[in-house]
């Protein structure tokens, strides 16, 4: 029987603005949500897991987003780690406000890791856009679209095809793009899951790869006073601590 791992899925959503009346346009106005004529909505909902090539994409029926909630709350928690840029923040509160809207039930329990707070968190970039670490890093940027406003006017107003399509492909890159930057962050930040662990392995082994391949590099005490051994995995290079039991 083979080991459990842990099962990583990158994804990235795309949204309609809402549809209001206003009265003038320019910066500091106000528009009551009373003028609101259409709720903004999730246009797609693009993924892929860990390991795979192949890019998903579940889509809107032409302003309705229910059934694309539906299936992708389902994928959402079949996996052990969600991840995207800005994911905490933007993509996850988008679904469930979405899924509240429609009553669709959504765990509380999804293990989201957002690239963007490892970025700011660990990091000095000059930006943390996606477009920039991505380049910086050296696994490219995200898709260019020359009328951006307007390829979302075709989409929510006009129910235009072709510029779904290339909305569609817009966010498949995206979430290609944010696997290729977790894997060139994924070393700098703390595990949110312990892979070797989940393997069935040893809390000595690396948390990061589950490789057993670990050397002892001293020790440490933490705070509270307690004991732990620093490791180092000589798979991944991650280093890392382990609880000290008596006798070790």
């Amino acid at each position: 029987m083979s080991k459990p791992k842990i099962r990583r899925l990158f994804f990235d959503l795309e949204v309609s603005p809402n549809v209001a009346l206003c009265w003038s346009a320019g910066w500091e106005q106000t528009i009551p949500y009373q003028n609101i004529v259409k709720e903004r909505a999730i246009i797609c909902a693009c993924y892929k897991w860990e390991g795979e090539r192949r890019v998903y994409c579940l889509r809107w029926d032409n302003g309705d987003d229910k059934q694309l909630l539906q299936e992708f709350v389902k994928i959402l928690e079949s996996a052990t780690e969600v991840i995207g840029h800005n994911s905490d923040k933007f993509d996850l509160k988008w679904l469930r406000t979405r899924c509240a809207f429609h009553g669709i039930p959504m765990s509380v329990l999804i293990q989201g890791v957002d690239t963007l707070k490892i970025s700011r968190g660990r990091f000095k970039f000059n930006s943390n856009r996606l477009d920039y670490i991505g380049q910086f890093l050296g696994v490219g940027g995200k898709e260019k679209i020359e009328d951006y406003g307007g390829l979302w006017r075709k989409v929510t107003l006009e129910n235009n095809k072709a510029a779904l399509a290339k909305m569609i492909s817009y966010c498949k890159r995206d979430v290609v793009l944010v696997e290729d930057v977790f894997h060139k962050l994924q070393a700098y930040a703390p595990v949110k899951t312990h892979a070797a662990v989940m393997a069935g392995g040893s809390k000595a082994d690396c948390p990061g790869c589950a490789s057993s391949k670990v050397q002892r590099r001293g020790y440490r005490i933490t705070a509270a006073g307690v004991r732990k051994q620093i490791m180092s995995c000589q798979s991944c290079g991650r280093n890392f601590t382990a609880a000290i039991t008596k006798g070790g």
